[in-house]
C-alpha cells in the first residue's frame, strides 16, 4: 500500500483536467443513481484522455467504493443478493485475465477499446440485442466471468451484466438494484487485488478520494430522481451520456 505523503496530494491537485474530471464524476453519479449502472461507462473513456489505465481504474475504484453506500440498504432489499453472489464468485476467478490484458495494451488501444465498448453496449440495448433465455446460475457464472475480463482489461464490468439483465423478466427495481450491488462488490475486489499486487499509487488514490464527494452526491441526487415508472425516459438519458462520453473520447480528438 502506497505512502499517501502531501506531495501526492499536491500532484493530484493539480492534475490536467480534474475540473472536467470532477463534473463528469457528478454525472456519472447521478446517471448510477437512477439507472444503477453508467459510472465506469461514462467516467473511464473520459478520465482515459488524462490519465494512464492503471491509474484511471485506480480512481474509479476508490471514488465508486464510496459513492453508491447510501443507495446499498435499498439495493439490499430491492435485489437478490444470491444472483450477485453468482456473479460475484465468477468475477474473482475471471478478474486476473482482464487485469493481464490491462497491463500488456498500449494506452492508446486502452483508449480505443474503452470507447468502443462504451459506444456498443448502449447502441445494442437500443436495438435489442441482449440475451433471451433464462437466467440461471451457470448463465450467471457466465456473465460474472465475461464481466471480470472486461472490467480488468477495460475497467468496464457493467456490459456484460447490464447485457444478461436487459430482457429479464425481474422488476426494473430489482435489476438496477442487483448491478449496483453487483459493481459495489466488483469495486471492492479490484482495488484489494491491485493492493495485493503492489499497483495502487498515491495519485490516482487521491483522485479518488476527490471524486468522492461529487460521486456521492450524484449518487443521492440520482436516486432521488428514481422513479420505476420512467424506466425508458432513464434509459434514454443514461444510453445519450455514454454514447456522448465515449465519443468525445476517442484519440482522434488530440491536437
Amino acid at each position: 500500500m502506497p505512502t499517501l505523503m502531501p506531495e501526492a496530494l499536491g500532484l493530484a491537485l493539480g492534475q490536467e483536467g480534474l475540473l472536467f474530471l470532477i463534473a463528469t464524476v457528478f454525472i456519472a453519479g447521478i446517471i448510477r443513481g437512477f439507472s444503477g449502472f453508467g459510472t465506469a461507462l461514462i467516467f473511464v473513456p473520459v478520465a482515459s484522455r488524462f490519465l494512464e489505465p492503471v491509474w484511471v481504474l485506480i480512481a474509479l475504484t476508490v471514488m465508486d467504493a464510496f459513492g453508491p453506500l447510501p443507495n446499498l440498504p435499498r439495493a439490499w432489499r430491492d435485489g437478490d443478493p444470491n444472483d450477485v453472489s453468482v456473479l460475484g464468485i465468477a468475477t474473482v476467478l475471471a478478474l486476473p485475465i482482464g487485469l493481464a490484458l490491462l497491463f500488456a495494451v498500449p494506452a492508446e488501444v486502452f483508449r480505443y477499446m474503452v470507447a468502443s465498448l462504451a459506444i456498443i453496449v448502449p447502441v445494442s440495448l437500443l436495438a435489442g440485442v441482449r440475451y433471451r433465455g433464462a437466467i440461471t446460475k451457470p448463465v450467471l457464472f457466465a456473465g460474472g466471468a465475461l464481466a471480470g475480463v472486461t472490467g480488468g482489461a477495460v475497467g468496464l464490468p457493467g456490459p456484460p451484466v447490464i447485457m444478461l439483465y436487459a430482457a429479464s423478466t425481474k422488476p426494473i427495481s430489482s435489476i438496477r438494484a442487483n448491478t449496483m450491488m453487483y459493481l459495489f462488490f466488483f469495486d471492492c475486489v479490484l482495488l484489494i487485488w491491485l493492493a495485493f499486487k503492489g499497483q495502487l499509487a498515491a495519485v490516482p488514490i487521491w483522485l479518488g478520494v476527490l471524486f468522492f464527494v461529487p460521486a456521492i452526491l450524484g449518487n443521492i441526487l440520482g436516486a432521488a430522481l428514481f422513479d420505476p415508472s420512467r424506466e425508458k425516459v432513464y434509459r434514454g438519458i443514461a444510453y445519450s451520456v455514454i454514447v456522448l462520453a465515449a465519443l468525445t473520447s476517442l484519440p482522434i480528438w488530440d491536437k
